[in-house]
């Protein structure tokens, strides 16, 4: 029987049960990606998240990872390198404040900075899109505009309609996005001086329609409303039922997404015939 640790993490958030879960999974070297999506399949969480430590020919150390949902593997995911990230720093006592992980979406560089942890990801600015009509109606309001990187963007006029849609899951479901899925989007309310955008993510076809928070989504969030509010540095908020915050900033060709993380468990996964 094999044994492989797991450790539940809401990332993107000071308190327990909010922000986005994931599962991390410290792996001595890598199983096959069938076990992988079986593990993350019964974990059933937005995210799971695998890495195994990997020491070059020069003693330099660093992380591969991998994420999965439970149905596909992700090219990228911002919250559950958040929560891997956390398990590093916090549960097995990295002795450092930087971390280097490979990814399939190449290098990211972690680090830790007195409470927060900061993702160092590629931008993904978008592009003005025709919206397809499927979205449309699935979503119910017309924006104000459509862009797309890897996910559909809709921007709207207010925070109060981002709080405010209720989106058709039957109607989005006829359409595949992976690994996409679809932002909505707005400035904040200007009552709401401590936040400068607000945003929502669903993905259709998936058995959890609205991510609670979407790290990943802010590489294409970042770049636009910093042009658009003409900010280097912005604070954002995830809309969703469980809330989380992100700290942006803007680098042009990369973006830095930072929050903090709380541990939710931590246990033992046990494999047998594998």
């Amino acid at each position: 029987m094999k044994t492989i640790k797991i450790y539940q993490v809401d990332a993107f958030t000071d308190e327990i049960f909010r922000g986005n879960p994931a599962a991390v999974c410290p792996l001595d070297k890598w199983l096959s990606n069938n076990l992988l999506q079986k593990i993350a399949a019964e974990n059933f969480l937005p995210e799971t998240a695998f890495f195994v430590r990997n020491v070059d020919s020069s003693n330099n150390e660093s992380y591969d990872i991998k994420w999965f949902t439970p149905e596909i593997e992700m090219d990228l995911c911002g919250h559950a390198t958040l929560a891997s990230a956390h398990v590093l720093f916090n549960h097995l006592h990295l002795n450092t404040n930087r971390i280097i992980f490979n990814s399939n979406s190449g290098k990211l560089i972690v680090e830790k900075q007195s409470h927060l942890i900061i993702l160092n990801f590629p931008s993904r600015m978008p592009i003005e899109v025709e919206l397809p009509e499927v979205i449309l109606n699935g979503i119910g309001r017309k924006p104000m505009k459509t862009l797309k990187s890897r996910d559909y963007i809709l921007i709207y006029e207010n925070e109060d309609i981002i709080r405010n849609i209720r989106p058709n899951e039957q109607i989005l479901n006829e359409i595949n996005l992976d690994p996409g899925g679809i932002i909505v989007t707005a400035k904040a309310n200007e009552n709401n001086d401590q936040i400068d955008f607000v945003s929502r993510f669903f993905t259709p076809q998936s058995s959890i329609f609205e991510d609670p928070v979407t790290g990943s989504a802010h590489c294409s969030l970042i770049p636009y409303w910093s042009e658009q509010l003409q900010k280097t540095t912005m604070i954002a908020l995830q809309i969703s039922k469980r809330i989380g915050k992100i700290f942006c900033e803007n680098l042009t060709d990369r973006v830095l997404i930072s929050g903090t993380c709380q541990t939710y468990l931590e246990g033992q996964i046990y494999i047998n015939g594998e």
